[in-house]
């Protein structure tokens, strides 16, 4: 009888657990110190400072103490289990890349499903066998080594590839022969944010110098250089062939051109900043010359073709346009222009088969066009339906292409498309384990706080219920020019097949309508991005998608600060909230690995008019006490060398500190990982089992995975 008792008693503890009740959780005890700053005259309190300290005792303690009673939470939750195995269902499918032509060979990386890293294949023509140049899988026992970059030199001899441990920002650069299938002894370190670009028997890329090992993950990085390296040297003797130390904070990007003629440089500093454009006549020994010096806009190189520069632009065009220039003589009145402005954003340009194909956005949906070398319109691509495309890639002398084409519940499948004829080919369709045709998606349109006409996409079942009691999850970003769209997600579908309701909002701060969409979200307008995201929960709950109590919302880095600062200011209105690797502290962001960046896009603490504005909607500064915070999990990953991991860690615990609510608050610490949160296939299939997991447990809602 005794024992009886102690199993019933058990079980209730487990199901007061299971509906996420504060009171049966024991958060860890975190130490606070007193640690204060002046900022321009208004004293901030930081008593959690001491956890931006990564490598010390105390913060892996205290990183263990956590991760420790966030999994005695999950573990309680009985359809764990089932939802991440109906998630490894439907991740079990067949992907591949879009391939690209590289001389006699293609190349693409194919996935069998649930391999941790995709792997890198080979074929000679197209109907040549499939072979694997390059598999990723064989770099580690736990699938934490990931291949990043790779580049063909010119003749197809060599491959120069690149691979991040554990997801760090930080790269490695190696070389194998193509046809031994031989690795070279070379080796590159410190690179970050570069690419690689081949030229004669070597390759240009950008590296920093190399940091203290203790910090490496922390500190900042600044004095980014190109370097030329010849293979079968050692690094120690690559040549430097540009750099800038009267600006320690430009970054820079090297590409050859492909009638390797020039090296063109495009130059940033800040996420948000200008970006500048200079070359270098890789025939001569003549220095590195400007071609864009002054702040005039963005620019992304296309290509070189008879010695001009092809350029994609929003100078004086919001909306961005292609001009076409002399390196010579690079004046903006010497500029031609070859695709002008117009009212769909410009998203991309190739330059291939002695045609341009560009790429362009209708809200948010892509939409493809042909022209000829001097701008006119030549034919329209037919697309599969509404969705995303990519590719689209090739050589001047090529007369073939290959795109991909996808939308949230149809997986990318690649086509093959003829350049003369106007006519595309399939190429690779994924087989899927559910059916695509049970799900709708709708593009709407709703009213911000102040007016704006804002997208939002919506997916759900077919003959979905306006009811107010469907399960939903609206994700946003709105930043750094990034662009909402909407291309297949793989872990959303045991959420629709349970009835529920996926939603994307087009914020500003993104580029869905040009620069000046962008600007209405950063700086001191940045509050826009968070009234556009609220207004579209608004909107679910308004026409009945759902209500307050079943919308989950879920946003990550620049996303993940949205979510932070949406809870702290209208909590009320969301169940469930799940920042992932967030920027929470708005006033010391820009000290750490890359923050600084952002200041262009953020502003920054240093600057008294900037800290008014950061340190009013700052997550980590606007937890309140008495407020009824939505059940929280906060992600962060233990490599995360972009979004320093401190911030969640100091945000958890102040969110810890001061919620006295029923809702759990919770933080899940990856390891081995890095910004994107999970290394390989089957981190990434556990992370979003347990963001499911939450969600449906604090709606108290069990799913079915019978599908």
């Amino acid at each position: 009888m005794k024992y009886k008792s102690k199993i019933i008693i058990m079980c209730l503890i487990l199901t007061v657990f299971y509906c996420g009740q504060k009171n049966s959780i024991h958060y860890p005890e975190t130490r606070k110190s007193d640690q204060v700053d002046n900022y321009h005259g208004v004293i901030v309190a930081d008593p959690y400072r001491w956890l931006e300290d990564g490598k010390s005792a105390e913060t892996k303690a205290w990183i263990t103490a956590q991760q420790e009673v966030t999994e005695k939470y999950f573990s309680a939750i009985g359809f764990r289990e089932a939802l991440k195995k109906r998630l490894t269902d439907v991740w079990d499918y067949e992907t591949c890349t879009v391939p690209h032509r590289e001389g006699q060979y293609y190349v693409y990386k194919k996935n069998n499903g649930l391999q941790e890293q995709s792997v890198l294949y080979i074929q000679e023509g197209l109907t040549g066998k499939p072979e694997i140049l390059l598999d990723p899988n064989t770099f580690s026992t736990d699938g934490s080594v990931l291949l990043t970059d790779y580049t063909f030199s010119k003749d197809q001899k060599y491959l120069a590839y690149g691979i991040s441990r554990g997801g760090s920002d930080w790269r490695e650069f190696y070389v194998m022969e193509v046809t031994t299938r031989k690795k070279l002894p070379d080796l590159i370190e410190w690179a970050k944010f570069s690419g690689l670009s081949w030229y004669q028997d070597g390759f240009f890329y950008s590296r920093y110098d190399k940091p203290d090992e203790a910090e490496k993950l922390k500190a900042k990085v600044e004095f980014q250089k190109i370097y030329y390296h010849k293979v079968g040297t050692p690094q120690a003797e690559d040549r430097l062939i540009y750099q800038d130390i009267a600006n320690p904070k430009l970054g820079f990007g090297a590409t050859v051109t492909e009638s390797e003629k020039f090296l063109v440089i495009e130059a940033w500093e800040g996420s948000s900043d200008l970006n500048f454009i200079y070359y270098k006549n890789l025939a001569t020994t003549a220095p590195v010359l400007p071609v864009i010096d002054q702040p005039l806009g963005h620019f992304t190189f296309v290509e070189e073709l008879d010695g001009k520069i092809f350029l994609l632009t929003d100078c004086d065009a919001p909306n961005y346009r292609l001009i076409v220039l002399d390196p010579g003589r690079p004046k903006k009145e010497n500029w031609t222009e070859v695709l002008p402005e117009t009212k769909e954003r410009l998203e991309g340009v190739s330059l291939v088969g002695g045609k341009l194909v560009a790429t362009y956005l209708k809200d948010d949906i892509s939409a493809v066009s042909v022209y000829d070398l001097s701008g006119k319109k030549l034919h329209d691509v037919i697309l599969p339906g509404i969705g995303s495309t990519g590719g689209f890639n090739g050589h001047l002398e090529d007369k073939e292409v290959f795109y991909s084409f996808d939308s949230y519940t149809v997986p990318q499948t690649i086509y093959r498309y003829d350049l003369e004829a106007n006519t595309s080919s399939l190429f690779f369709r994924p087989a899927v384990k559910f059916d695509p045709d049970r799900f709708e998606t709708s593009e709407v349109f709703y009213e911000s706080k102040d007016k704006t006409r804002v997208p939002l996409f919506i997916v759900h079942k077919k003959g979905l219920a306006k009811n107010g009691q469907n399960p939903a999850m609206l994700i946003g970003y709105g930043g750094f020019n990034d662009l909402t769209r909407p291309g297949f997600i793989t872990h959303i579908i045991p959420l629709l097949e349970n009835g529920g309701v996926f939603a994307e909002a087009a914020l500003r701060g993104g580029s869905d309508y040009g620069e000046a969409w962008h600007q209405a979200g950063m700086l001191d307008k940045k509050q826009n991005v968070y009234d556009d995201f609220i207004a579209a929960a608004e909107y679910l709950v308004k026409t009945g998608y759902t209500s307050p109590g079943k919308l989950a919302i879920r946003g990550g880095s620049n996303g993940g600060l949205l979510i932070g600062a949406v809870i702290n200011q209208r909590p009320e209105l969301f169940k469930v909230a799940i920042p992932q690797v967030g920027v929470m502290d708005m006033l010391r962001f820009h000290k750490f690995t890359i923050g600084w960046a952002w200041v262009g896009e953020f502003g920054s603490s240093d600057n008294p008019d900037q800290f008014t504005y950061l340190y009013a909607y700052s997550p980590l500064h606007n937890i309140r006490t008495g407020i009824d915070y939505p059940a929280t999990l906060v992600t962060t990953a233990d490599h995360d060398d972009r979004v320093f991991p401190a911030h969640s860690f100091k945000y958890m615990a102040t969110l810890q500190e001061k919620y006295k609510g029923d809702n759990p608050v919770l933080i899940r610490i990856e390891t081995k990982a890095g910004h994107g949160g999970a290394s390989g296939t089957s981190k990434r299939i556990e992370l979003y089992a347990d963001i499911y997991a939450f969600m449906f447990a604090n709606m108290g809602i069990k799913p079915s995975f019978s599908d």
